[in-house]
């Protein structure tokens, strides 16, 4: 009798020391959870980030928080996730930016883009454009190169972020455009110069080039991603048009915790993210934005984020970027 008794005991007390684990990782999230994002207000990033932590609220029932923290190529906002705790109270909304570009084009990083990150899953892509001056005589990508190779030394093209600059310098090294690259401070001037023809060409996002696409002063000629865009169709990729292999080079966004978040935490945001992402009006409010919703589970963002790392690497080697 005794025996069974403390047999008993022994199995109640075994469930209860049991019982506070299994309740933590059910109950997540138990307090808010803030979203650091390398952005400042307005951008796109920082209002599909809003869009999602909203979502994310009403899912999961805790506040989602978007916190900006911009500056230096999105450095800033990225070591801080990285330095995080792992316990899913500190997650970040980035882009190709801090995972794609940034290892190889700065020499030193205070984060590892992969050591550092636990990937959750992928939200958006932001379609590239190649696009012209739509005075130019140049309607397609290849009579762009024949355009360029008629007026050796002549053409220009603009650029506001390396993130732009690397495709574009990657095609006028690959098909010998012989252009020169003009530095600008963000994207809205060079996309001004070129459509008021002091520069011939830039790489652009889809988003910000639309206005000037719809009043006919810039010309679309390519996406630069290795599939042609549901934004526009019509566009041909570089890779179509211009015969340039493994060309898949856009902007992605998707989330991100530190290093050794735990797995019922990151199946749990993977899961209410793509139920978001799955809603009609969740997707036609990012299409307004410009971008392509792109929902993916945990293992093919994973993925995507490993394989983006390897073609921009070869690809800023391509263009001649030397790393600051």
């Amino acid at each position: 009798m005794q025996r069974r008794q403390f047999n008993q005991l022994a199995s109640m007390l075994a469930l209860g020391a049991a019982a506070p684990a299994a309740w933590s990782q059910a109950a997540y999230p138990q307090n808010p959870v803030k979203i650091i994002i390398g952005f400042g207000p307005g951008s796109g990033t920082d209002i599909i980030s809003r869009l999602i932590a909203e979502e994310l609220r009403q899912a999961l029932g805790q506040p989602f928080v978007v916190e900006n923290r911009p500056g230096a190529s999105a450095q800033i906002a990225a070591s801080a996730v990285a330095k995080s705790p792992a316990d899913g109270y500190t997650l970040m909304l980035t882009s190709n930016t801090t995972h794609s570009v940034n290892p190889h084009i700065f020499k030193k990083l205070p984060y590892d883009p992969i050591a550092d990150f636990t990937p959750i899953g992928g939200v958006a892509y932001f379609p590239f454009i190649l696009a012209v001056n739509a005075s130019l005589p140049i309607k397609t990508a290849q009579e762009l190169v024949a355009y360029a190779q008629q007026n050796r030394g002549k053409l220009s093209y603009a650029y506001g972020t390396p993130t732009v600059q690397i495709p574009a310098e990657a095609i006028n090294r690959l098909k010998q455009l012989g252009a020169v690259g003009i530095p600008y401070k963000s994207s809205p001037p060079a996309l001004n110069d070129v459509v008021g023809g002091q520069v011939q060409f830039l790489v652009v996002d889809l988003a910000s080039a639309r206005p000037h696409l719809q009043s006919g002063r810039l010309r679309a000629l390519a996406v630069t991603s290795s599939k042609r865009s549901a934004l526009a169709p019509d566009l041909p990729t570089v890779e179509e048009a211009l015969d340039l292999k493994d060309f898949d080079l856009a902007a992605w966004t998707g989330v991100f915790g530190p290093a050794g978040l735990p797995r019922e935490v990151v199946a749990t945001v993977s899961a209410a993210l793509q139920k978001t992402l799955s809603k009609p009006e969740v997707r036609e409010r990012i299409q307004q934005l410009g971008a392509e919703p792109t929902p993916s589970d945990t293992a093919a963002f994973t993925e995507l984020v490993r394989r983006q790392l390897s073609i921009w690497g070869r690809n800023v080697s391509l263009a001649g970027i030397q790393p600051e």
